[in-house]
């Protein structure tokens, strides 16, 4: 795996933290279904 391939990935995935809302709503999806 080369660095920038890394880079991506981890731009990806930061990507996918700076939306909140899309992970607050998941969150709530997980922890109705667990209570």
């Amino acid at each position: 795996v080369t660095r920038e391939r890394i880079r991506q990935i981890e731009a990806k995935a930061l990507r996918k933290l700076r939306h909140p809302s899309r992970s607050r709503k998941l969150r709530a999806f997980l922890e109705g279904r667990t209570t």
